[in-house]
Order: structure tokens, then sequence, then C-alpha cells
């Protein structure tokens, strides 16, 4: 447990804080959260945080809760488990999930955390961690698909002292930049979370300085309260007393032929507080796609969730912490237990809110989404170059892909977007700028995302045409189970992999390889899984559908699945949509079902090969030892 060190003495006195000066304290620290990004992004050398933004900062009060942030960080799990004291000018590094109570969940993250003080006294903390290209590890980006431990996945840091009350490290820094093939983006990218950090820091002292220490600190525990009392009454106005309400999902494969993996989540009512149960997923994956996550992480996602749908304005914290119980069965999916290899983790990360959206869903269908894009896939590709200036040199991509987003009941979900609202595409001018390739098509395949009323949103054939030879890896799922439509909609399309050697062969991929040899002219299809539909599919506007199609959204065939003809020039044959519509009503069940989840497992895995070309994996089983 870590022991902080303070030469202040003395209780400062709880202070009422006047709704104005709440507020511009409020929006002094969302504003110095954004600052912490935009330092970040300007200091970064990766494509992965500079161009796509994967990181995710944290402000804390004194105990580590969060105040404001983008993911949660578990600033409290990590520092129960460091054992050295905590004083002024310290920075705290790890990259270890199972040192840190998984406050991150794989070795890529680098997780920052830093005190702030203001005259002596402890005031709050700075977190953030970012998406480390590669640590090093036994192929390039450091995400072997195949991995069975953590130790095949590269440098994992300890939690340490790497600025010791200001002074850096710099021999711990030398042997951990040892260890990974793109030191200079590595060293780039952890100073700029070393700046992000005390960039936040300055703005809380500046804060304390303009309103008082006392009032500072008031006005945290006042903002963590607020949050408190408002999920509070969301709990009671969205759950019934007492009942339990369940949701499954699936993470397709674990990346070594077994799959796929049961995601159960329940939840339970008792008066002010929830009770989340994991129990009844799936064990622990032999390959790397477990997602280690924590009880204060899984509240977190709660209430981004809750906030999201039933209140967007409230600013979410931890301060509902405590309304939130949380059990996760040792040795399961969620808690694997040490050396389990994590690194594929980023697809139960998504799967999560597509469980959240299903198990609350339940409590009110009108404000149920659908199954959309819930995973961040990934794209890797690196070797030297054989010709040229630059021969010799190495080169290495990481990068994030986007999908189809889902049907919602305000509207369409969006095409070819990301999982994670921050998240931005790497420009295709970037790419072909720095990476020896060419982007040979960027665009959203028609009739993915799922029929509804409202369209779940399409996903994207990304389209790569190599010109040095290398090796290339993909993370992705979603290739055997479909992405679920509701109230109605039809779930979206699966994601598939290929290349087009340059000799004339096809090679269909799986969704999680790597080390795949590509040589100059080969081709990749990266094509992503479209999103789920919300609501009956024949109520939706023909006009709309014959718009979509003349943009090539939608398909003329496509559009049949919304009931809707058109004629030779595009436009709707109202006679014909009237007689097909009436065709599909009388022919379907008169209540429409609230999920679509396509068909039953069983029946997926048996005709597995013969519909995406790849053998079907075997089922999980709980080891016995």
């Amino acid at each position: 447990m870590a022991r902080i060190v303070e030469t202040a003495t003395g209780e400062l006195p709880e202070v009422d804080v006047d709704p104005v000066t709440l507020d511009l304290i409020e929006n002094g620290l969302r504003n110095a959260r954004y600052e912490m990004d935009e330092v970040l992004f300007r200091t970064a050398l990766s494509p992965g945080i500079r161009e796509q933004h994967d990181e995710f900062p944290l402000i804390g009060d004194p105990s580590g809760k969060m105040v404001v942030g983008q993911f949660g960080l578990s600033v409290p799990d990590f520092l129960e488990g460091f054992d050295d004291t905590i004083e002024e000018g310290d920075i705290l590094l790890t990259s270890d999930p199972y040192a840190c109570g998984a406050a991150i969940s794989h070795a890529n993250d680098w997780l920052l955390v830093m005190p702030i003080y203001h005259e002596g006294r402890l005031v709050g903390w700075a977190s953030m961690f970012g998406h480390m290209s590669d640590v090093g590890g036994k192929t390039p980006s450091s995400m072997p698909t195949d991995a069975r431990t953590i130790y095949e996945e590269g440098v994992v840091i300890p939690p340490f002292k790497l600025y010791r009350a200001g002074e850096l490290n710099s021999d711990a820094l030398k042997i951990i930049l040892n260890q990974v093939r793109m030191p200079d983006w590595n060293r780039a990218d952890l100073n700029g979370l070393v700046a992000a950090c005390r960039t936040a820091g300055r703005r809380v002292v500046e804060m304390c300085e303009r309103f008082g220490t006392a009032t500072y600190l008031s006005a945290l525990d006042a903002l963590l309260q607020r949050n408190y009392d408002a999920m509070k009454v969301l709990l009671r106005s969205v759950f019934e007393d007492g009942k339990t309400i369940s949701f499954t999902d699936y993470i397709c494969d674990d990346g070594v032929g077994n799959g796929p993996y049961e995601l159960k989540l329940s939840l339970t009512r008792h008066g002010d507080k929830v009770h989340l149960d994991f129990a009844g997923s799936s064990p622990q994956a032999e390959g790397p796609v477990n997602y280690y996550i924590n009880e204060n992480l899984t509240r977190m996602f709660f209430g981004i969730y809750m906030i999201t749908v039933a209140d967007p304005q409230i600013l979410w914290n931890d301060g509902f912490y405590p309304l939130v119980d949380v059990t996760i069965p040792d040795g399961s999916y969620w808690k694997p237990k040490h050396p389990a290899s994590l690194n594929g983790r980023n697809h139960g990360i998504g799967r999560v809110f597509d469980l959240f959206g299903g198990l609350l869903g339940q409590t009110n269908p009108a404000l149920l989404n659908a199954a959309g894009f819930s995973s961040s896939p990934h794209f890797m590709y690196s070797g030297h170059y054989t010709s040229g200036e630059r021969k010799g040199e190495w080169f290495q991509l990481y990068s994030i892909g986007f999908g189809g987003i889902p049907g919602r009941p305000l509207g369409d979900g969006p095409d070819g977007h990301s999982l994670w609202p921050s998240f931005v595409n790497i420009p295709c001018e970037y790419l072909e700028s720095y990476y020896p390739l060419r982007i040979e098509r960027w665009e959203t395949v028609a009739d993915t995302g799922g029929a509804g009323l409202h369209r779940g949103g399409n996903g994207v054939d990304v389209t790569y045409v190599f010109e040095e030879p290398g090796t290339i890896a993909i993370h992705d799922d979603r290739w055997l189970t479909y992405p679920w439509g509701v109230n109605g909609g039809t779930p979206g399309a699966r994601g598939r992999k290929w290349l087009e050697r340059a000799d004339g062969t096809a090679q269909m991929l799986p969704s999680k390889c790597h080390d795949v040899p590509v040589r100059p002219g080969d081709v990749l299809h990266f094509v992503t899984w479209g999103g789920g539909g919300w609501g009956d599919p024949l109520r939706r506007d023909p006009e709309l559908v014959a718009l979509e199609v003349a943009r090539g959204l939608v398909t003329a065939e496509g559009a049949r699945r919304y009931g809707v003809v058109l004629d030779a020039d595009g436009a709707v044959d109202q006679a014909a949509t009237d007689a097909l519509r009436e065709e599909l009503r009388a022919a379907r069940p008169a209540a429409l079902p609230v999920f679509d989840m396509g068909p039953p497992i069983e029946e997926l895995l048996a005709r597995c090969e013969e519909e995406t070309g790849l053998p079907a994996p075997k089922r999980p089983r709980w080891s016995t030892t």
C-alpha cells in the first residue's frame, strides 16, 4: 500500500461551494482534461496516439477517485499494490495489469500516475495511459495472436518511480526502451504522457490558488456527491427492485482455435444499489483475448452507459461507485489467472458496451441500441525497405480500424465509424506518405448494416496494396457471430479479411493472425462488420431507402429487405413496394423479436467453414487443474 508523504499539517475545513464557483471548477477540470489530450497529441510520434488518439486521461481527488476523465484508470487499485512512499515530484509508471489490479488491461498500455501537491498537501492525482505501438515480444506491435502467456507479449513494467522527486530514473528507462523495436516512438509517447500529467497538475494548482485549497477540495466532493445522487435516482427509476435481468453475447474465438466465448452479465437492484454479476461467463481463454477487468472499471463502464443513455448532461465520475456491487469469477474470461495472455483484450472492452446495451435496454426497449462495432480491430504491417534512399530501414505500422455503429432510437448508426468517440482515422495521405503501401479503396460496404426503421451503420472495406515485402497482423472479431438487431431490426453483416496475391491466388485470413508474409503487389481486403438495425425495416421511408441506393449505401437488392422496390431509374415503385411489404408482413410473426441474434451458435459452428472459409473453433472448457 502506497504511503503518502505530506509536509502540510492540519485538516482543511469543509466549505459550502456556491453554484457559480462549482461550475467554474467543474469546467476548469474539464478543460484541463482536454488540454492533457492536446499536449500528448502534439508530442507523440506513434500513429496510434498521435493520429488515432489511443490514450485516456484522468484527474482525480486526493483519494484517487476520477472527477473528470475519459476511461477511468482505477488509481486506488494502482496505489493498493504500490509498496513505496509517494512524494511531490514523483511520477509512477507501470504496464503490468496483474500488478495494478487491472487498472490497465494489457502490456501495450503504459500507465502514468502523478500526485498533485499544493503547499505541501496532496490535492489530487493526474493519470494517463496510452497504447504503445510496440513493447517488444515475439512479433512486431507486440500483439501475438497465438500467445498463451503475458511473457510472450513484450516488456512488462512493474510499478516503479519513473521520476523520483522530479528526477528521471534514466537507467531504468534505458533498460525498458532496449526491449522495444521503435524506442524513439516510445520515448516521445512517454514524454507526452508525462507532459500531459504535469499540465493537469499545473491547472489544479492554479485553481487551488484562485479559489483556495479548501474550496477546491470541497468542490470535488460536491461533484462526486452530485453524481452519486443522480445515479441513485436513475437506478430506482430504471430497474425494478429485486428483479434480475441477464444478457449474453460472445467473443468469436481466441486466436488459437477455441470459441466462441460466452459473456454473460446479470443485474439485480436491491434498494438503492445494483449488483452486476459476470457469473455464467466462459472460462479464461487459452489465447490472448482475455479481458482482465477490475470491479471499478466495471462500475465505470456501467456508469458511462447509464448516464449517456439516460441523462447525458451529468458529468460522469467515480462518485456513484458505492451504489454498484460487482462480482467477477476468478479464472473466467473477465478475471484470468496470471500469467494468462492479454494482448487481444480489445474485443472484450468493446463487447462490454454491447452487454450493457442488451442488459439495460430490456428495461425500456425504446432506449435499446442494437449491437454495433464493439471492437477496435487492429492492422499492423512491418518490414525493411529493400530499395531507394531508405533501403534497410525498418518500418512499422499500427492502426485501428472502423466499422458500423448500431441503429439507435434516435436514428441510423454512422457508417465506418469508431467505437470510441474520441478516436479518429489515420488519413490515407499519411499512410501513403510514411509507409510503403497504397490505399486502393476506403469505402463503406453496401448492405452490411442491419436493416431497420433505423439502419445499422455499414462496415468498411479498406484495401491495402503493399509495395515492400514484410509481414502483417490482424486483430478482429465478429467473423462467426452476428452484431444483433433489436426491436425488429436485423443483424449487421460479419467481418472478413482476405489477401489477393500478386500471383493471382487468394488467401482467406482468420480474424486474428500475425506474421503473415506479404510481397509487393499483394492486396489485403480488410472488411469490417456492420451495426445491427433498430426497429421494423418495413416502416423505413421508401424515399430514404432509394436515396441510400443512389449513394451506394444500400443495393437495389438490399432495398428489398425494407420491402422497397425500385424501378429502372432508381425511383420507388410504390405499387410494387406496397405489395412486397404486405407479402413480407404476412410471412413473419405478428410480434417482432426484441433481439435478433442471427442463427444459434451450434448452427453457426456447423456451417462455419462453408460460410466463412475458416475452420470452426472448439468450444472452450473450464480447466480441471
